[in-house]
């Protein structure tokens, strides 16, 4: 059982995008939990590949390839969950208005949801008036927020003054990434957080989920 679990960390890590469904239909034929699979597997490899990027070992290319290996293992393993069994809580995510970049996002959503999120992805170019109202519609814990450009910063801003404008600020947690965004310009904004790189919006996002019960 332990070696299915490693061949499946390993795979993840080494990014082996072909081999990944199969190796996870055999590890579940042969009755490793599924729980396992995810936590001890997928997860603990992405816990690696982020500790790689982070330490300059590996860049955004290899580290795009090792959570699509990841998303496509866990989308085999998902309609084998029970309903919400192990949800880490609700996200909505989003390129704001006038931006079209969403490799920082993807890589985002598919660690969140490798950690357990349940997680929206409303695309990119997303206007606040969108924005708020799948805020009031889906009820998430935590909006996260991306913008590649110096340009588009400013709609994070602008979002998180319509949240309040509406009274939905203290409904839901809001944290900000991508390129241009550092610590300084959430806290001008207001945010309630800031990460710099996927494996960052993770643990950032745990600890707001967290902190918001």
């Amino acid at each position: 059982m332990a070696e299915h679990v490693e061949i499946i960390k390993e795979a993840v890590i080494k990014g082996k995008h072909k081999e990944i469904e199969q190796l996870v239909r055999q590890a579940v034929e042969e009755g490793v939990e599924l729980e396992r699979l995810i936590q001890e597997g997928m997860i603990e490899a992405m816990d690696v590949v982020g500790k790689k990027f982070a330490d300059g070992v590996i860049f955004v290319p290899e580290m795009l390839v090792a959570a699509v290996t990841m998303k496509k293992g866990l989308e085999l393993i998902k309609p084998m969950l029970k309903a919400d069994s192990r949800s880490s809580g609700r996200i909505v995510m989003a390129t704001v208005k006038g931006d079209l970049h969403d490799i920082g996002k993807n890589l985002v959503i598919m660690m969140l949801e490798g950690a357990g999120f349940q997680v929206t992805d409303l695309g990119v170019d997303i206007d606040v008036e969108t924005l708020v109202q799948k805020v009031q519609e889906l009820k998430p814990q935590l909006l996260g927020l991306s913008a590649l450009l110096t340009t588009t910063m400013p709609e994070m801003a602008r979002v998180i003054q319509a949240l309040e404008a509406v009274g939905l600020r203290e409904k839901v947690k809001v944290m900000v990434g991508g390129a241009p965004v550092d610590q300084r310009f959430a806290q001008q904004i207001g945010a309630d957080g800031y990460g710099k790189d996927a494996a960052e919006a993770v643990e950032l996002a745990k600890r707001l989920v967290a902190g918001s019960h």
